[in-house]
């Protein structure tokens, strides 16, 4: 009876062993959430360092997930990044991949294979609901009529956008394909050339404006506001925008409650802190920074809430979230709204150089974290890591192939089981690009001016090369480009085996 019960245990034993290696060979199929800002600066989080700003709600992903110090978005402004992470393509190899106008066209092939698409084919349902701005239609668009190609041919089930940026038109809300609101009697038009006839504008009816526009803001006024671009109609549809962050938050809280039986993607891209800066009146004044503060920490409340309804429809122990911004911090960026004046001792960029638009280290490197509740242990990590390797990384954990491109398998970085990330790193900036490895920041000798006219952000661009020991030199003061002539010439060969020899650098 005893050797029986034994030869039972035994067998038992066996079979629950033979179950877990075969469960841990299959794919996991979290739900995965991408919370993207806009414009958001390595240090405007207190988890990375903030003293004047407090984000609580940011600060609990990062603290109790992996908070990494050195992850990067692909680009150091808002089109290339969103085509890089959604693509898994380096966004200086698309030469439309800069920032788009209101009205162009998509610039994503819808062959290409997408994040989305890869998740589709894994049995994800797929949405998009917030900022865009990668282009919609094929050039000759019908804005009152059915817009495509848009998210939904590039692989998002569902899509609730905002065609490009909150300064551009058209101001209104697009729903999978078609403006949220129209009024067919009272059709659209938008165009990025000319004015239609008896429309104000910024520049000739400064009167007739609430926000003052400081640069390249200067064409049809819509809610006080003027915008880029020209629009006339759809007076029905027409966004609010001080209540944009509410909106967004109401949709995607839809989205969870609708689709919570079945694994999804949710790509929740927030407008915040992007131009025009207009939190609701509920955070007004609320950072004593003007309303750059003020819609970071509105943005911070939506997270806040958006978390509170994972928790309570019972997903939040199944799903993966990624945290990151598209690039790095700017100031002014078109209006004068006391972003300049109100900054007080508040550092958007950390101990980093530069900011948006600019090839040094506060441009493309952002706040990144990973958070997955019960399954990622709170750490820090420095491993390299890249928005566009969520395409390679993602796939491995479904247990799905992704066509080869420039996305890497980071995943064990991204889940915090290891702290090797990538090997190297290239980042662009309108147009130009520089190159990131190890301790090591190199960027080329470029022909153009080294401030932003837009911004008054240092954009790196030198006639010299340019060597940082990131290690010792986390601010960019220390060119070490003559002292450390090998391994300059190191990495720029290593720099341009990938990148190709005719970068559109000066010479060396």
């Amino acid at each position: 009876m005893k050797l029986k019960n034994t030869l039972t245990t035994l067998i038992v034993t066996g079979l629950m062993m033979v179950n877990v290696s075969v469960n841990a060979s299959k794919p996991v199929k979290p739900n995965i959430i991408v919370i993207y800002l806009d414009d958001l600066g390595y240090g405007d989080l207190s988890a990375y360092g903030a003293t004047e700003l407090k984000t609580p709600n940011m600060d609990a992903i990062a603290n109790e997930g992996v908070r990494f110090t050195e992850g990067y978005a692909t680009s150091a402004t808002c089109t290339p990044s969103r085509y890089g992470m959604l693509t898994g393509v380096y966004p200086w190899r698309n030469e439309k991949a800069r920032i788009l106008p209101g009205s162009a066209p998509l610039i994503i092939s819808t062959k290409q294979e997408t994040l989305p698409k890869m998740l589709k084919r894994a049995g994800y349902q797929t949405a998009v609901i917030g900022k865009w701005h990668l282009g919609l239609g094929d050039g000759n668009l019908d804005w009152n009529g059915h817009i495509t190609p848009g998210p939904n041919e590039v692989g998002f089930d569902e899509a609730y956008i905002l065609a490009a940026t909150q300064d551009r038109v058209p101001t209104v809300y697009i729903d999978n394909g078609y403006i949220d609101g129209l009024d067919a009697k009272d059709p659209i038009y938008v165009n990025y050339k000319k004015n239609f006839d008896g429309q104000p504008t910024g520049k000739d009816n400064p009167e007739l404006t609430t926000m003052k526009w400081h640069h390249g803001h200067n064409c049809s006024i819509v809610n006080g506001i003027p915008r880029m671009g020209y629009m006339k109609g759809g007076k029905s549809a027409i966004w609010t925008d001080v209540d944009m962050a509410d909106h967004f938050l109401d949709k995607v809280k839809s989205y969870v409650h609708d689709h919570k039986e079945k694994p999804f993607f949710l790509y929740y891209a927030l407008q915040q802190p992007h131009v025009p800066r207009t939190p609701h009146p509920r955070f007004v004044g609320k950072s004593g920074m003007g309303p750059r503060g003020d819609v970071i920490l509105e943005a911070d409340w939506c997270i806040g809430e958006f978390m509170k309804t994972l928790e309570e429809e019972g997903v939040l122990e199944n799903t993966l979230i990624v945290f990151s911004s598209d690039n790095g911090p700017v100031l002014n960026d078109g209006y004068y709204d006391d972003a300049v004046e109100k900054l007080g001792n508040h550092t958007p960029g950390g101990m980093l150089r530069g900011g948006k638009y600019s090839m040094f280290e506060a441009g493309p490197r952002v706040p990144f974290m990973t958070y997955w509740k019960g399954t990622i242990k709170p750490g820090v990590s420095d491993a390299l890591v890249c928005q566009v390797d969520l395409l390679a990384s993602l796939a491995k954990m479904v247990g799905v192939e992704a066509e080869e491109n420039d996305s890497e398998d980071i995943l064990s970085a991204l889940l915090g089981k290891s702290n090797k990330g990538r090997k190297n790193l290239i980042v662009e900036a309108n147009g130009k690009t520089a190159y990131r490895t190890g301790d090591w920041a190199m960027i080329p000798a470029y022909e153009g001016s080294p401030m932003s006219w837009k911004s008054g952000n240092e954009t790196a661009i030198a006639p010299e090369f340019q060597l940082y020991n990131l290690k010792k030199d986390i601010g960019q003061k220390n060119n070490l480009a003559k002292s450390n002539p090998e391994v300059l010439q190191k990495l720029i060969a290593e720099f341009e085996e990938i990148r190709g020899k005719e970068y559109g650098g000066l010479k060396k």
